[in-house]
């Protein structure tokens, strides 16, 4: 076993491979694995795959990876961590012991780091993979969030992994020269041209009771700043009693009430009952308030939801974005607009830019409809060897995965923004 110390100075990384063959033969992993996560400081990195989540590789991936849980789960999987919130580098703790354990069973740390029960920077960054592998802000340290992700008992993983390759063998067919997946439990939207992925965008889903649904549907337009109808439910449930509470809230946010075609005051309704839900409410185009941001993406589907942007970018750094009301709000949208509209007259990022300053609605239309794939996966692991994971935020694997993203999505977002599942422009 190599000490902490014998891991130090320019020797380290050539130390460490030596030591690989053996530890990886033993838990299955191949030395590869290892040796392309570690780079010239001796510190693990996660490599993000360029492979689609929606791929014949990523479905042989994931089965080879059943095969490494079920020896994991055969062997009696990992004990829970407790007590290791707080934990970061420099704490020294009998709990980093078992951290390092929990670590090295799951592959996130190489035996050969030691069972040291200081919180170093070996276990920091094997905490980072973990980390990057939950879907996770990779701080580094430990939190709430983080030990629930590691406490979930390696049979759960397991049987994820199993009802997840049944989900990606589903998608094995043809699905097109360029699409769109959408991964609802990641959170996340990747576009696909060649059998690659082109470009990769942080989302805001649906919240625990307004769920996004899983569904196919095709881009048939861009619309660049657009109008937002409020949707009657979110009169209701969220127009209402907001303007209880802050009466200038519809002005503020230019919000437009119609009765047909002839606008009416805010002052004219009765917000202490229901009378709202007989008018119809629309927001002006605007970058900084109009619910969608600069632009809609438009996929017609019996569902009414959509794609677009919003003013609220502050989601996209959470570890959890379960915000919306079915819609799916796309981080850096301009470049999924760009590819979107490639090869048009409205594709190029200067174009966009001018259209969106303009301020005029503006609609554009692809070369062709692009497939979209809302899904539901919530395991997979990609060709390089790197397993994920997700919650199970909507409850549909049923087998007991972590709560902490089901916590914070029924707590719904910190500040009120009313969402956009409606069609109308």
């Amino acid at each position: 076993m190599l000490t902490r110390a014998s891991l130090r100075g320019s020797l380290g990384l050539a130390l460490l491979a030596a030591a690989l063959p053996a530890a990886a033969e033993e838990r299955g992993l191949p030395q590869a694995e290892w040796a392309q996560n570690y780079d010239s400081a001796s510190t693990m990195r996660v490599q993000r795959s360029n492979t689609p989540i929606l791929s014949p590789q990523t479905l042989a991936a994931t089965e080879q990876m059943l095969e490494r849980y079920r020896d994991i789960v055969t062997r009696g999987g990992w004990q829970p961590v407790s007590g290791a919130e707080r934990l970061r580098v420099g704490t020294k703790s009998p709990v980093v012991a078992a951290l390092r354990q929990r670590l090295i069973v799951s592959g996130d740390l190489d035996p050969a780091a030691g069972s040291s029960p200081v919180y170093d920077s070996y276990v920091e960054a094997a905490v980072r993979r973990f980390q990057a592998r939950h879907g996770l802000n990779q701080t580094g340290s430990m939190n709430i969030t983080t030990v629930q992700a590691m406490n979930v008992p390696a049979d759960v993983r397991l049987r994820q992994l199993e009802l997840n390759a049944v989900r990606l063998r589903s998608y094995s067919g043809n699905l097109g020269a360029r699409y769109v997946i959408v991964n609802i439990p990641a959170a996340l939207v990747e576009t696909v041209e060649g059998d690659h992925v082109a470009t990769r965008h942080a989302a805001g889903v649906g919240k625990i009771d307004r769920q996004s649904p899983v569904m196919n549907a095709k881009i048939q337009e861009v619309n660049f700043n657009p109008y937002w109808t409020v949707p009657a439910s979110i009169i209701k449930k969220d127009l209402i009693p907001k303007m209880q509470k802050e009466p200038s809230y519809l002005t503020d946010n230019k919000i437009r009430i119609f009765d047909g075609e002839r606008e009416i005051p805010p002052s004219q309704v009765n917000w202490r009952s229901d009378e709202a839900t007989r008018y119809r409410f629309r927001q002006d185009p605007g970058v900084d308030l109009n619910s969608m941001g600069f632009v809609r993406i438009n996929i017609p589907n019996p569902h009414g939801v959509y794609m677009h942007d919003t003013p609220a970018k502050g989601i996209f750094g959470d570890d959890f974005r379960f915000v919306s009301s079915g819609c799916v709000r796309v981080q850096n949208v301009r470049d999924y607009v760009a590819w979107i509209l490639q090869g048009t007259p409205n594709g190029n990022p200067d174009t966009i830019e001018a259209i969106i300053q303009g301020g005029q609605r503006v609609d554009a239309r692809p070369v062709a409809p692009i497939p979209v794939y809302w899904t539901y996966i919530t395991a997979w692991s990609t060709p390089d060897g790197l397993v994920q994971f997700r919650d199970d935020i909507y409850k549909r694997d049923g087998v007991g995965a972590p709560t902490a993203a089901m916590t914070a999505a029924a707590q719904g977002p910190r500040n009120f923004n009313p969402d956009e599942d409606d069609q109308t422009n």
